[in-house]
């Protein structure tokens, strides 16, 4: 009887689980350098979706300073990123880390 009502309570963890992910997808978070220079978006799920570069900081004699803005913004948007998907899971799975959820 008591598997009965535990296999139930897996399964609505599952469909709240992937409800959420789906969700994620959705969401978006926003991660900028250089002042806002360079801006990336990013969604829940860790994938970025755009990159915004200002033409005021491309500069043909100083590619690198760009390359490290890019990726500054990328690293912050995918942090921002993963750390809105831990908020959210962590809530459906009461602070469980399951490995590949997020």
């Amino acid at each position: 009887m008591k598997m009965d009502k535990m296999l139930k309570q897996v399964q609505k963890m599952q469909a709240q689980l992937s409800l959420a992910q789906e969700e994620l997808g959705a969401e978006i978070v926003e991660a900028s350098s250089g002042g806002g220079m360079v801006t990336v978006r990013a969604n829940g799920r860790g994938d970025v979706v755009s990159i915004s570069i200002s033409k005021d900081v491309v500069d043909p004699d100083d590619v690198e300073m760009l390359e490290d803005l890019v990726l500054s913004a990328v690293k912050e948007s995918v942090r921002l990123s993963r750390e809105m998907a831990e908020k959210r899971m962590g809530g459906l799975t009461g602070g469980l880390n399951i490995p590949g959820l997020f």
